[in-house]
């Protein structure tokens, strides 16, 4: 599978190249920009000076489209036709930007006095810097480049339309809209392989027992789309996304899956597979692919061992599109034989579990995948985008738990952000959430959601333990609930207990920045400023705007680091400048005894702060802290703590409070909400 990564363009049916205008271009010649970077094409990497710079696969499909349209002007519209296609399901304001970003992150571009990217206001891009062609020629800037696509050479396209792309020179796919079709057929898919793995690992631990206590670990790497059409992204994500959960829930005492956000690293990658297994810490990885015409569907899958990166499990589904829904019963039946022939004493498998697939059912999968894609953009917009997908999922099928924890989750976790109103979300998310457990009790996901709601609003500490420890129970694999119990366990001061279960969670989802930044929230606690600066840069190196890593600010004030600490504000307020920019800003201020810089910061967030209509409280709560105003500071928590906001649940253990734990009117927030020593 690999090699067929660093080949597509084989796959076309020209072994040598793809012809251009004016005969074949070698894809292995790199393009040259700038004073000293390069990208090349056979290894899909870009350089500066010989040094390898990540690019993640969104922004280098930008790059590469702006390149092969330098000195003209690319709209918005002409990049998600290229890079997704018109039809693609996505949030794409909030993805080219962001891609943008990156790209200007990673060239040290600076959109004020741009050196390679130009923004259009309100119309587009344009890239401005000269491109020297593979024969070391630099044409002038204004020249449209030929010869630029992902993984391919082909001539620049008028008007930036999509060029055709096929997988097979005999067969040609077309490209559709998301039909019904797809979903059902999807878990099925994901149910039989998921059941034809677990006998597998079944066999492996009967045949070479593993020390007690130890585990298996499996990554899924995300199911390569060779459709020729990158409108299906969707479509392989979300077999992805089911064959994670099927092995997850499959054997989790001795059989571990690495979580979504760790594989999706690797979509489009070209990273050799004993490097993923280092990085990861899997023994075995899944790879597979997804093709298809108006007729036809092929879904192979391979499971490798690392160790001799042996193939040690094969299969190739190739069935019609009409009649899908009858292949349930069909696949069921085969994995089961298949089961019948690896163990000697077959126990209940995944295929029993199937999901139903009636008509409103199958738009309701449909429906949840795309909140479960918005939820995990973390911001306003992709909140609010979730939650109308939950509920058009809720209203096609009112007894789908899995939308109702997906509806509890971004009801809690917008108002945990302080994006809304604490007492308008959160009893919505507990009714979500108690309503998905009412559905299935044995969903770990909605016992992790009603965890969070009694931990953030409640100040349940009890009841909270007690349902992230039955979700943990119900699947271990679900690296959530390992990360936010951590973080209720550091809430309580229970900072070993903490460390242990982030472990877990890092092991499951290793390159998640959240898990690793909260990981970093964690040491500062602790009061191990150090170990939570190394923490939280090597997060900000992978991500300099990741949001949650920018507390290392608060380990710089307590180091005594105050123009670090200052740095990163300014950073911050240059990517996104909220209130809370003020805020920290005056806290820190504060601490270095500039009182007068402090005061001016604590006005400005009385400006930004009518201008955004955000809780006031926590903010306060924190300047006035950092400024020595104990009154101040003591009033605002007690505001923050009237209104329940999750603002109060670290008070225990945040350093920039502890000049106020002497204060009886502390201690008595702190009994207040359940944190007394």
């Amino acid at each position: 599978m690999r090699q067929i990564r660093q080949n597509d363009v084989r796959m076309s049916g020209d072994s040598e190249g793809v012809a251009v205008a004016g005969g074949p271009v070698r894809i292995q010649d790199p393009i040259r920009f700038g004073a000293d970077f390069e990208l090349d094409f056979q290894s899909y990497k870009l350089r500066r000076s010989g040094r390898v710079l990540k690019l993640e696969r969104i922004p280098m499909e930008v790059l590469l489209f702006l390149l092969e349209q330098r000195g003209q002007l690319v709209t918005r519209e002409q990049i998600v036709e290229r890079v997704w296609s018109k039809d693609v399901f996505l949030d794409t304001d909030n993805s080219i930007n962001g891609a943008i970003r990156k790209i200007r992150q990673v060239l040290k571009d600076d959109p004020e006095e741009p050196r390679f990217i130009q923004t259009v206001t309100g119309r587009g891009y344009r890239f401005i810097a000269p491109v020297a062609e593979p024969s070391g020629e630099t044409p002038a800037a204004s020249e449209p480049v030929t010869g630029l696509t992902a993984r391919s050479v082909i001539p620049a396209a008028p008007k930036a339309a999509v060029p055709s792309r096929g997988f097979a020179a005999e067969v040609r796919f077309a490209a559709e809209k998301p039909g019904r079709w797809r979903w059902p057929w999807l878990v099925v898919i994901a149910v039989a392989l998921a059941a034809a793995l677990g006998a597998y690992f079944r066999w492996f631990r009967s045949a070479r027992p593993q020390p007690p206590g130890t585990r298996l670990m499996v990554a899924v790497l995300p199911f390569e789309n060779l459709t020729g059409d990158a409108g299906q992204e969707y479509f392989s994500d979300g077999l992805t996304e089911e064959m994670i959960a099927q092995l997850g829930n499959l054997d989790p005492q001795h059989l571990g899956v690495i979580a979504r956000t760790s594989v999706m690293h690797y979509k489009n990658s070209r990273e050799r597979l004993d490097q993923i297994g280092r990085e990861l810490g899997v023994q075995y990885v899944l790879e597979g692919s997804v093709r298809r015409d108006p007729q036809k569907v092929r879904i192979t899958a391979k499971l490798i061992q690392l160790s001799d990166q042996s193939h040690v499990w094969a299969r190739q589904y190739d069935r019609e599109l009409s009649g899908l829904l009858s292949l349930q019963g069909e696949i069921a039946q085969e994995i089961a034989g298949e089961i019948q022939l690896a163990l000697s004493n077959p126990t209940r498998m995944a295929a029993d579990h199937q999901p139903s697939l009636s008509p409103n059912a199958v738009e309701a999968y449909d429906l949840y995948l795309k909140g479960r894609f918005f939820w995990n953009q973390r911001t306003q917009r992709g909140f609010e985008q979730a939650i109308q997908c939950f509920q058009q999922a809720i209203a096609k099928d009112p007894n789908n738990g899995r939308a109702y924890a997906g509806l509890a989750d971004s009801y809690a976790m917008i108002s945990s952000y302080n994006l809304a109103s604490h007492r308008e979300f959160m009893p919505k998310a507990r009714a979500a959430a108690l309503k998905a457990l009412d559905l299935d009790a044995g969903l770990a996901e909605a016992h992790t959601s009603l965890a969070l709601v009694t931990q953030n609003y409640d100040w349940d500490w009890q009841t909270a333990e007690k349902e992230y420890r039955r979700a943990i129970q119900l699947n271990p694999n679900y690296a959530t609930a390992h990360h936010w119990y951590a973080e209720c366990l550091a809430f309580e001061g229970r900072f070993d207990e903490a460390f242990a279960e982030s472990e877990r969670a890092r092991q499951l989802d290793p390159l998640s920045l959240i898990i690793a930044a909260d990981k970093g929230a964690i040491l500062y606690f602790s009061r191990q400023h150090d170990r939570a600066i190394q923490q939280l840069r090597g997060v900000l190196d992978m991500d300099p705007n990741f949001p949650r890593a920018r507390i290392v600010l608060f380990s710089y004030v307590e180091k005594g680091q105050i123009a670090d600490a200052l740095a990163v504000i300014d950073q911050w307020r240059r990517v996104d400048a909220t209130p809370w920019t003020w805020a920290v800003e005056a806290y820190v201020y504060g601490r270095a005894g500039q009182p007068a810089k402090a005061q001016h910061a604590l006005e400005k967030l009385a400006q930004a702060n009518r201008q955004r209509h955000l809780d006031p409280a926590p903010m306060l709560a924190l300047a006035y802290s950092g400024m020595g105003h104990k009154d101040e500071a003591l009033a605002s928590l007690e505001k923050a703590y009237s209104e329940h906001s999750h603002a109060v649940i670290a008070i225990k253990v945040d350093p920039a409070y502890d000049p106020l734990r002497s204060d009886p009117r502390f201690q008595e927030l702190l009994r207040g909400v359940g944190l007394a020593q």
